[in-house]
């Protein structure tokens, strides 16, 4: 039987497709987390570092859906659950109080930096993958676009350790950051 190839195994098209597809998947799962969020703290003043967050991950996804559109990605099949799921986890984390939130966010930007970095390097490495893209006249390549975003993610990260994700359970932000892997893993092939 052969196996799926990883990202490493990609090349050109296939590693801009699958690169565009799971980002965007990861993009509207952010947002509906962080949605989640706020619909639980409201006004509150835990949910201001959220609202900031949120309206960066909303540009980003943004970009993500015309980059999608523009090459003909089919997205995941897996992106309503994502919608539901990431919006289930964003509010059952805020009621478990302000800490449990941003521990929430800090693992997923932990596991999101370390993907964005891969695929960087991957894209980096493939000319083809890693082409120029034009966005508000400005030619990036795909790569220049995900370090951007990889470190708005590791702001994000910081932000939420600065509001008390470090004092969360540990087991918490562990088991976060391995649902989000498996969420990586999943919206790459499907």
């Amino acid at each position: 039987m052969r196996r799926r190839p990883l990202p490493g195994d990609l090349a050109g098209a296939d590693l801009r497709a699958r690169a565009l597809r799971v980002d965007h998947a990861g993009e509207l799962a952010a947002v509906r987390i962080l949605e989640g969020q706020l619909a639980v703290f409201g006004d509150a003043p835990a949910a201001a570092p959220i609202r900031e967050m949120a309206a960066q991950e909303r540009r980003h996804l943004e970009t993500f859906e015309r980059l999608v559109a523009r090459d003909r990605v089919r997205p995941t099949v897996l992106a309503p659950l994502w919608h539901a799921v990431g919006f289930a986890l964003g509010a059952a984390s805020a009621l478990a109080g302000p800490r449990a939130a941003m521990a929430c966010t800090a693992a997923i930007e932990e596991a999101i930096e370390t993907h964005y970095a891969r695929q960087i390097a991957a894209l980096e490495a493939d000319p083809d993958a890693d082409r120029e893209d034009g966005e508000n006249g400005a030619e990036r390549k795909l790569s220049a676009v995900l370090r951007a975003f990889r470190d708005d993610e590791i702001a994000h990260r910081d932000a939420a350790r600065a509001h008390g994700a470090d004092a969360a359970p540990a087991p918490l932000r562990a088991l976060i950051r391995g649902g989000c892997r498996a969420a990586i893993r999943l919206s790459e092939r499907f």
